[in-house]
């Protein structure tokens, strides 16, 4: 996580928190949510072939939770286009009803490195996540605030997936 990310939530007193398969560790400011499906192809950035990495990634059954008192943001089953550069998934506001395919996280691949393998293992790292439009507005609305902006860095993605 972006220390001025995590800096904004501080200032808001809003608390993170995980959902589900998800995993926060504090001491590294690390976000990790289980891949549960998808598919991705991945071109050569060399060649002319855009966006070099297409397909889904799906995170089900995971996501964060924002709280601030006794309001509670839940942001969960996130499903990432990398074609599209977006990042959506499941908010709920409280006990409300559950909003599906939200525009939760613009996802900068201009800062992405080519793609590593580490023994089985695809790495694909360097994506700046950035807060949407829609979720600025739907979290300042929440909140009572005008502190969260449109493309808050949140912070750098890295993607594992197992080959084998």
């Amino acid at each position: 996580l972006d220390s001025g990310f995590t800096g904004a939530l501080t200032t808001l007193g809003l608390t993170p928190g995980v959902i589900g398969t998800a995993t926060l560790d504090g001491s590294t400011g690390t976000l990790a949510f289980p891949i549960t499906g998808g598919n991705v192809k991945y071109f050569d950035p060399e060649q002319s072939y855009r966006p070099y990495v297409q397909g889904e990634i799906d995170h089900s059954g995971s996501g964060i939770s924002l709280t601030a008192g006794s309001t509670v943001v839940k942001l969960t089953d996130f499903v990432i286009d990398p074609g599209t550069s977006r990042l959506t998934g499941s908010v709920q506001v409280g006990d409300g009803e559950v909003m599906k395919d939200v525009y939760i996280f613009n996802l900068d691949g201009t800062t992405l490195k080519p793609l590593q393998m580490e023994g089985d293992n695809a790495v694909l790292e360097g994506t700046t996540v950035k807060v949407s439009p829609d979720a600025a507005a739907l979290l300042n609305s929440t909140f009572g605030t005008t502190a969260v902006t449109d493309q808050l860095v949140v912070g750098i993605a890295k993607i594992t997936v197992n080959t084998k």
